[in-house]
């Protein structure tokens, strides 16, 4: 039996949209490592991307069950 992993948004570690929580999850990291990471990539980032970014996977990732 192969389990599967997609990538999903997360039900449990949940702040706005659940799109950290679900990119931690998979990737097997600590949640806040991940929002903090995010946060700072979209800060630096030219023209602050991150919150498109985060509005366009809030919409495309799927709830997980």
């Amino acid at each position: 039996m192969t389990m599967e992993k997609k990538l999903t948004r997360s039900n449990t570690e949940k702040m706005l949209c659940g799109v950290c929580g679900g990119l931690a999850e998979y990737f097997d990291f600590d949640p806040t490592l991940v929002r903090v990471a995010y946060v700072f990539m979209s800060i630096f980032a030219a023209g602050f991307p991150g919150l498109l970014l985060y509005i366009i996977l809030a919409i495309v990732m799927p709830v997980k069950k």
